[in-house]
């Protein structure tokens, strides 16, 4: 049996969330836009689940917009308010650590005569909203920083960066899929205009998730074609998958503080027991700014890839970073943000913990993973050298 330890790439759906789900595959089935009974029954079940995003999130529930996920999402609000807002100015503000749905899409918007600012972080991955207020100028239109790191799991002050942008008549975005579920997320008490988040992130299935946008912020139409999501968003509305949204939800944030102490726990034990039984091992991200289950290591002289496959092997579970960038063979734009050089930044590895992990997990992992360190730090000339070098 498998210990599964990567669950900020994604979360099992839960068997609730799943039973909720299924009449909407077979039974009540209709197209939310149509009249009759069974569409009809489609609209409430969609409304329903409206309402419980917005209850998560203290929203109004016309404030929330259904969308296939946490990247459509950022595409929206990013893209949507540059053009929204264009007459006004052409400058956007972000940070070198977000998540590429963010990233990429303000690359592209450069490509279309926009102007961004990629604000820098400190060592533990925290944004300084003064840093934010320096790079307002009177042609801003948008802020977007992400509530908590996705890979390192370091809580930005998105409150106090929110203050700063309001301040300026400037909108504020935050990309809060991590955080969702995690942490507590009040859009009115963080003051933000706009917040992403998705579902497979807390129990959710996915493909499916939800922009909040503050009523009255102009934004412009991301999909054309009919007049789903009150003509903001067209396409016909993943039924069975907004019931899922809505379900999860409403479980994860149910006892959130309950839910954020148990992983904060199992979470700092892992931390400890890392750092103390493996020597040149160093935790990136913020030590208590972090998010409940997250867990982020750099380990000296071994390679990311070839830790995660014996940690595969030994039935642990667990990834080197973004699960969007696992293909890639360059390091962690933001561990290399946060000064760490290429060659610790590729001997990473990310191990999250969920809802589904046990004490016993974290007993499992401290007892493989520093055999396993030691095995290929044997085989690491890199390894030899420095132990060479330190017997001179």
């Amino acid at each position: 049996m498998s210990i599964y330890l990567d669950n900020a790439a994604t979360t099992a759906t839960k068997p609730e969330v799943l039973e909720a789900m299924l009449p909407y595959f077979t039974q009540v089935y209709g197209n939310p836009s149509s009249i009759h009974r069974t569409g009809r029954d489609a609209r409430r079940a969609v409304e329903r689940a409206r309402e419980q995003v917005a209850a998560a999130l203290n929203a109004d529930k016309g404030e929330i917009y259904f969308t296939a996920g946490g990247s459509e999402s950022d595409n929206w609000a990013i893209k949507g308010t540059a053009f929204a807002h264009r007459a006004k100015g052409n400058h956007i503000i972000t940070t070198q650590i977000e998540h590429h749905a963010v990233l990429h899409t303000c690359q592209w918007l450069e490509r279309q005569g926009f102007e961004v600012t990629y604000l820098p972080v400190d060592a533990d991955g925290l944004v300084d909203p003064a840093d934010v207020e320096r790079a307002i100028t009177d042609k801003t239109i948008l802020v977007s920083v992400m509530m908590a790191n996705n890979e390192i799991g370091t809580i930005e002050p998105i409150a106090e960066i929110a203050r700063i942008a309001r301040a300026h008549g400037v909108l504020m975005h935050t990309d809060a899929v991590q955080a969702v579920g995690a942490v507590e997320v009040d859009v009115r008490a963080l003051g933000v205009d706009m917040l992403s988040l998705s579902g497979h992130k807390f129990y959710g299935p996915k493909g499916v998730g939800a922009l909040y946008v503050r009523r009255g912020v102009k934004l412009d139409t991301y999909m054309h074609g009919g007049a789903q999501e009150r003509g903001r968003r067209a396409g016909t509305e993943y039924l069975p998958g907004i019931v899922g949204l809505g379900k999860a939800i409403e479980l994860a944030t149910a006892d959130i503080a309950g839910h954020a102490a148990r992983l904060t726990a199992m979470r700092d034990r892992l931390i400890d027991g890392i750092l103390k039984e493996i020597p040149y091992a160093r935790l990136n991200g913020h030590r208590t700014r972090r998010l409940p289950g997250n867990v982020n290591v750099s380990i000296e002289y071994i390679e990311g890839e070839a830790l995660l496959l014996r940690l595969d092997l030994a039935g642990i579970e667990g990834s080197s970073g973004s699960a969007c960038t696992s293909g890639s063979l360059d390091p962690s734009h933001v561990l290399l943000a946060i000064g760490l050089p290429h060659e610790i930044a590729h001997g990473s590895l990310r191990l999250t913990l969920g809802d589904y992990n046990t004490e016993a997990d974290v007993d499992a992992t401290l007892a493989a993973l520093p055999e396993i360190v030691r095995t290929l730090r044997d085989m690491s000339p890199m390894y030899q050298d420095m132990l060479e070098g330190a017997l001179k």
